[in-house]
């Protein structure tokens, strides 16, 4: 199984990113894995032109192809996103909105190929779940019109660092081993 494991934060070195390295180092033993961060691409807004509805292609030109590699390559995608004002980061919400080509609100639409799965990570600083469900709502969104399936889920509260981070591990850890093809 290969598994794309998403840092959706433009934060390279933080919280989110500890997450992806606990998550990849526990699938490795199983799994072909690669990481990415969202902050590694050139991703340009939409210009809501909707030519995208008519060609299944973008006007535009940087590197959201390169991500749909990445996803077209997985079997499975696992996106790991902070709360950002209880929603997805802008950059991930950018690359979102540029992946309109693929999805399947509109024909003609661009297509990854079929059967993969997805899952979900969410944090967030403070105490309540609340915010951390709405991110995972906005990535099973997207998930949905690129019919990917949603398999599974997993919010973190009160996680403020890296410190934070390695006192959940074992949690994240028993998240990974639900992660399935």
């Amino acid at each position: 199984m290969r598994v794309l494991v998403m840092n959706c934060s433009p934060v390279k070195n933080g919280a989110t990113a500890e997450i992806v390295h606990i998550i990849s180092d526990c699938l490795k033993q199983r799994c072909d894995v690669k990481s990415v961060c969202i902050d590694d691409f050139d991703i340009h807004y939409c210009k809501g032109c909707r030519s995208c509805h008519t060609t299944a292609t973008c006007i535009q030109h940087d590197d959201v192809e390169r991500v749909i590699m990445e996803y077209e390559w997985a079997d499975c995608i696992v996106s790991v996103a902070p709360s950002y004002w209880a929603d997805i980061p802008g950059q991930f919400k950018a690359f979102i909105d540029r992946c309109t080509p693929w999805c399947n609100t509109h024909e003609p639409h661009a297509v990854i190929s079929r059967g993969k799965k997805g899952y979900a990570v969410a944090l967030r600083t403070g105490p309540s779940m609340t915010e951390c469900d709405r991110v995972i709502e906005s990535i099973e969104h997207f998930y949905g019109h690129l019919e990917i399936e949603c398999c599974g889920k997993l919010g973190l509260c009160a996680i403020e660092n890296k410190e934070e981070v390695q006192k959940r591990k074992n949690e994240i850890v028993e998240f990974c081993r639900e992660i399935t093809l």
